[in-house]
């Protein structure tokens, strides 16, 4: 736990749990609002091919899971943590352009 804390600059265990559980929620809340959106656009395994299936929503799942994760993190607080964490893997993507340099 020291490690972690050192490493994402973090003062306290309940940081670290929280983190965990925005992590976690995270990805059940975007697979979740996944299916909604799959639905709508008519694809669905009874329609299409599972093969075509499964790579467009998991394809799906990657832009929501980015987007709710500030918003998950700020619902327990962590919302700074979150936010650079987003900053940091988007730029890792070649995204970095979308943020100022001074943030």
């Amino acid at each position: 736990m020291e490690k972690l804390k050192q490493r994402w600059g973090i003062e306290n265990n309940w940081s670290i749990i929280a983190i965990f559980i925005v992590f976690a929620i995270n990805g059940s809340f975007a697979t979740w609002v996944a299916k909604p959106i799959t639905n709508f656009l008519g694809l669905n395994p009874e329609t299409i091919s599972g093969f075509i299936y499964w790579p467009l929503r998991i394809l799906l799942i990657f832009p929501i899971y980015q987007l709710t994760l500030p918003i998950i993190g700020w619902v327990f607080g962590q919302f700074k943590f979150f936010w650079a964490f987003e900053k940091k893997f988007l730029s890792r993507l070649g995204l970095g352009f979308l943020f100022n340099k001074e943030d």
